[in-house]
C-alpha cells in the first residue's frame, strides 16, 4: 500500500461533497478551524446545489471531486457528509493524475465506496475519519479532532478503547481495510469490491436492523471476504433496531457467531463510527492489535 504524503502547514484541504446534502454553513464552519490548523481550504461547488437527498446533481458531484482529484496542488479532499451517492459516481470519475498523485480522501459511512475502490484498485490508503459536521466549537478541543489532525500528519495516536467481555484474545499486525458494513456489503461483485485476504477488517454501521447486518455479514462471508482475515476490529452500530418478532440474538451475539470461530483476536466497542467522538482510521495501512482480557492495544504503524 502506498500512504500519501502526510500534511504539513500550509497544505491544501479541499471539501467537496460527493454523496448527500450538507447546508453550506456547516462546511464553512469546518473550514474555519481547518485554516485554525494552519491549512488553506478550498470550498467546493456541492454545497446548497439541491432541493432532494444528494448534495447536487450526478454531473456537478463527479465534475468537483474530478476536479480535486486532478489538482495537484490539493494535499487532502474532506468530504463533506456520507448518507448517500458515491456509488452513482464512482464509476465515471478518472484516476489517473490521482494515481500519479496520491492525496488524503478523508471521510466515512458512504465514502467508504471510495476508499476501497482506490485500495482494491491502486493500493492507496485513505483517511476513515470525522467530516465537516464533527467541525464545531464544542469539539474542537476533543481528543478524536486532535488524533485526526496528528494521523494526517503521520503522528502516533491512542485509541480510548474500552474492554469488553466479548473481545477475543490474540494479536494481530497487517493492512487494516473496511468501513461501513452496509457499504461493504453493498459494493461486492464491483470493481471496488472489498479486499479482506489476509488483512485486518474494520466494520461499523448505524440504524440497521439486527436481521440485516447478519445478512449482509452472510453476504461477505459467500464472497469469501470473511477467510484468511488476520483479525477484526468491530468499531460502534448505533441505534440497531429488532423485528417486532425478535431476531433472537444481539449485536454482539451477530457478530460472534461470524467471526468466533475465526481463530483471530476480535476488538468490540472500537471508538470509529457513526458516533460523536468518531477517531480517525488509516484504512490501508498496516495496524497492530493486542488483545488480552486487560488490555487493549491498537496501533497504526506508520
Amino acid at each position: 500500500m502506498q500512504i500519501p504524503p502526510f500534511l504539513k502547514k500550509g497544505n491544501s484541504i479541499a471539501i467537496t461533497c460527493p454523496s448527500g446534502y450538507l447546508d453550506k454553513e456547516v462546511a464553512l464552519e469546518a473550514a474555519e478551524h481547518l485554516k485554525q490548523w494552519g491549512y488553506k481550504v478550498c470550498l467546493g461547488e456541492t454545497f446548497n446545489k439541491s432541493d432532494n437527498y444528494f448534495s447536487a446533481p450526478d454531473r456537478l458531484r463527479i465534475k468537483d471531486l474530478q476536479k480535486f482529484l486532478d489538482d495537484p496542488s490539493i494535499n487532502a479532499i474532506l468530504m463533506g457528509r456520507g448518507g448517500y451517492g458515491m456509488s452513482r459516481i464512482i464509476d465515471q470519475l478518472d484516476f489517473t493524475k490521482f494515481i500519479q498523485n496520491p492525496k488524503w480522501i478523508w471521510g466515512f459511512s458512504d465514502i467508504t465506496v471510495l476508499h476501497n475502490h482506490i485500495q482494491t484498485n491502486f493500493g492507496i490508503a485513505s483517511l476513515h475519519g470525522p467530516m465537516c459536521s464533527s467541525f464545531t466549537k464544542e469539539n474542537v478541543d476533543k481528543d478524536f479532532l486532535k488524533s485526526t489532525k496528528l494521523m494526517l500528519t503521520g503522528k502516533s495516536i491512542s485509541y480510548p478503547v474500552t474492554i469488553s467481555p466479548h473481545n477475543i484474545p490474540g494479536k494481530a499486525k497487517g493492512i487494516l481495510v473496511g468501513g461501513n458494513l452496509a457499504m461493504l456489503a453493498h459494493i461486492t461483485g464491483s470493481d471496488s469490491s472489498l479486499n479482506s485476504k489476509n488483512k485486518i477488517l474494520f466494520i461499523e454501521d448505524i440504524g440497521e436492523h439486527l436481521y440485516n447486518i447478519d445478512r449482509m455479514l452472510y453476504n461477505l462471508k459467500r464472497t469469501g471476504a470473511l477467510d484468511n482475515l488476520l483479525g477484526v476490529i468491530c468499531g460502534d452500530f448505533a441505534d440497531t433496531e429488532d423485528t417486532t418478532r425478535p431476531f433472537g440474538q444481539d449485536i454482539y451475539e451477530i457478530l460472534l457467531h461470524h467471526f468466533s470461530n475465526l481463530n483471530i483476536p476480535v476488538i468490540f466497542d472500537f471508538p470509529s463510527g457513526h458516533i460523536e467522538e468518531n477517531y480517525p482510521i488509516c484504512l490501508g495501512n498496516i495496524y497492530e492489535m493486542n488483545v488480552s482480557e486487560k488490555k487493549i492495544k491498537v496501533i497504526c504503524v506508520f
